[in-house]
């Protein structure tokens, strides 16, 4: 396959989620990914395990990866890694500054050597400010993005994070891997590498781009921490919202939940007319809904169509959803979306032979090797063939 990274060669010193999502994204499109781990292994090897060694997290962002063991703290491992290094168009990792220095992968050190590498860092919270080299994970990132109250629901007396994603880290693992790649056209046009970093905090602050916007008068004059109240006051918001807004969101049916996305007007007609209602504000989508006397008609509209759902089962619903051109899907349950016929049928599913677990259904490529996954490598099993390879 005539992939765009073949005969590039990256070595993954990163662990848990956004560097080696980073490293499965430049797998997918053709790069030889080596990883390098400490002697106990990637640390989310141990997260949900599901065999020795491996956790289910762990497999799909390692697929078709070679692990290799080296101890970064042995003089004798460093040596190795420097070797390797040598090798490496592409360097991965999300050590702390003090911690990466000490191991051979500060990113300026490595361009005195090799000005044409491209070092891609993960970092908690950036290399400037006051939490600069301060460990953070996920979770951490989210709180201090406002991400993590931006999703509330009835009954909620502390924040969650929606739906459980690890946001921050899976959106700081695609921005890498852009990154990266745009860094990788540079260093091979002009011959200049460099070092791009992405924070966990920037990726959660960057993943609500449309939200953050802050109008004359509008927002806090300083940082403050969410209180119980403000977690209820946002399911209120949230909920309201939803009994306004008809057109976008989730219905009950009879036997189901189905969603609905209308973002034009001709679909929301479309949608108003499967029901013989009206809405006034179709046809004039510049009122600010502030308006008492709009709002109680929103709500009404929008209840008198959620009774109506409940009346039928959802297949019935989308048959005619589908027929009057209006967006719509059943709501599936996450464990169940490999059987889904349009995903199946969009090659989004590969089976792998597993060494350790079997036949294992994951998250195929979706880009390069499209369709195509390979099995997650067992700590060390390439450690010898790779640095073999150097002799």
């Amino acid at each position: 396959m005539n992939l765009p990274l073949w005969g590039v060669r990256v070595l993954e010193y990163a662990q848990y989620v956004a560097g080696p999502l980073c490293g499965v994204l430049l797998h997918d499109l053709g790069a030889e990914v080596v990883k390098v781990e400490p002697p106990a292994g990637d640390g989310y090897r141990y997260v949900m395990p599901v065999a020795a060694g491996l956790g289910r997290y762990f497999v799909p962002l390692n697929r078709g990866k070679r692990s290799v063991v080296l101890d970064l703290k042995s003089e004798k491992d460093r040596e190795r890694s420097a070797a390797l290094l040598a090798t490496a168009d592409i360097v991965l990792h999300n050590y702390q500054p003090e911690r990466a220095a000490a191991f051979g992968l500060d990113g300026d050190e490595l361009l005195s050597s090799r000005p044409e590498l491209v070092v891609g860092v993960v970092t908690s919270f950036g290399q400037e400010g006051p939490l600069a080299g301060t460990p953070a994970y996920d979770l951490v990132a989210q709180a201090r993005s406002g991400l993590l109250t931006s999703h509330a629901g009835p009954g909620d007396t502390v924040p969650v994070r929606a739906g459980g994603i690890p946001m921050a880290d899976l959106t700081a693992g695609y921005l890498l891997a852009s990154s990266v790649l745009a860094a990788l056209v540079s260093a091979r046009t002009s011959g200049a590498g460099s070092v791009v970093d992405v924070s966990l905090l920037a990726a959660a602050v960057a993943v609500q781009v449309q939200d953050l916007v802050w109008l004359e008068g509008e927002g806090d004059a300083r940082a403050r921490t969410a209180t119980p109240a403000d977690l209820a006051s946002r399911a209120d918001e949230i909920a309201g919202g939803i009994s306004m807004n008809p057109y976008y969101r989730c219905f009950a049916t009879r036997n189901g939940f189905l969603a609905v996305a209308c973002l034009n007007a001709a679909q929301r007609r479309a949608f108003l007319a499967l029901f013989g209602l009206d809405d006034p504000t179709v046809d004039a989508p510049d009122i600010v809904p502030s308006d008492r006397e709009i709002l109680t008609a929103k709500r009404r509209l929008t209840s008198e169509i959620e009774h109506r759902f409940e009346d039928e089962p959802a297949s019935a619903w989308l048959e005619r959803l589908a027929a009057a051109g209006v967006p719509a899907s059943p709501v599936l349950m996450r464990e169940s979306v490999h059987a889904d016929e349009q995903v199946v049928a969009s090659g989004l599913v590969a089976e792998v032979e597993q060494p350790g677990l079997g036949r294992v259904r994951m998250l195929g490529s979706l880009v390069g090797r499209r369709g195509e996954a390979e099995a997650a490598p067992l700590l060390g099993a390439d450690t010898d063939a790779v640095l073999g390879e150097l002799a």
